[in-house]
């Protein structure tokens, strides 16, 4: 997708997707074999159910509709939310992704998985897993030091099974 068309359609749908109280995260058009597909992306601290998912949809269709941002050729729009391994670019995802476990890439070279406990204007505070049998230790990372950070699927979180448990 060109520069160009790409910030037509921000422009275009970006004041929708915030009057439905939602981020607009992503915007991508991708050719599948003859057709496009239109991708939006869209978040919320709240997070996006299907039913928001599926008003918002029906809203940039419409507003598709009326303008000539995709040209004359046919295309599927498709709406959904970023999904469970985001890569995290944005003060507001690292915001949303407290609590859960990332992996970063460090901008000095090395990786580092920990879960993040907080965030503040100039960086992360993290809880740093244990090593055999070893006790989790803090560390604060600056997201200067940061060159890519993304979440972590879990599936067996024990913080899930205390809480189940109380």
């Amino acid at each position: 997708m060109s520069t160009t068309q790409s910030e037509r359609l921000r422009e275009l749908l970006e004041p929708l997707v915030s009057s439905q109280g939602l981020d607009l995260e992503e915007i991508a058009v991708d050719a599948v074999g003859r057709k496009r597909v239109l991708r939006v992306v869209v978040d919320s601290d709240t997070g996006a159910d299907l039913d928001r998912i599926a008003e918002v949809s029906r809203a940039l269709s419409a507003k598709l509709d009326e303008s000539d941002a995709m040209g004359d050729g046919e295309y599927t729009l498709e709406v959904g939310t970023p999904g469970a391994e985001r890569l995290l670019t944005e003060h507001r995802h690292y915001t949303r992704a407290t609590g859960r476990l990332v992996r970063f890439q460090l901008a000095e070279g090395g990786e580092l998985v920990a879960r993040m406990v907080a965030v503040d204007d100039d960086g992360l505070d993290l809880e740093v897993p244990g090593v055999k049998g070893r006790k989790a230790t803090t560390r604060r990372l600056a997201f200067a030091d940061i060159a890519r950070a993304r979440v972590q699927v879990e599936f067996n979180r024990k913080d899930n099974e205390k809480e189940e448990e109380a």
